[in-house]
């Protein structure tokens, strides 16, 4: 067999290591699977909360980051919403399961399930899921 030619192939060689660009492709068998439903901790901190509660949709898609250098929680896992802006955490209660899982490389992410405005509180229930 001959050698590879990088020259050639610096494009598939940077696309296979998701360089200078994104490459989704499906995985066979690939799926959600429903965890738990529990609600976003943490709203009434966050900075234009109010701003941004419209924008919030049930069935919106929230990423979830690990914080292990969070100084209250060595188990805090950050929500974002699709355009990167932390919306809150895991609650501590809910966290030390799922820390575990996305420390062992599983990605976790969450689905709005309802939202709520309680006096000053946006309560968020959301559905947490494993892509597997």
């Amino acid at each position: 067999m001959g050698e590879l030619d990088k020259s050639k192939n610096n494009d598939l060689v940077a696309l296979l290591h998701n360089k200078g660009g994104s490459l989704d492709i499906p995985k066979p068998f690939e799926r959600d699977i429903f965890l738990f439903k529990t609600h976003i901790a943490g709203t009434s901190f966050v900075e234009g909360i109010e701003e941004l509660e419209p924008y919030l949709q049930v069935d919106d898609k929230l990423d979830f980051f690990r914080e292990p250098d969070n100084p209250y929680d060595k188990r805090a896992i950050v929500i974002k919403n699709a355009d990167g802006v932390k919306i809150g955490y895991i609650p501590r209660a809910d966290n030390k399961i799922f820390a575990r899982l996305m420390d062992a490389g599983k990605l976790l992410f969450g689905k709005i399930a309802s939202k709520e405005i309680q006096g000053i509180w946006l309560k968020i229930d959301i559905a947490v899921f494993l892509r597997d």
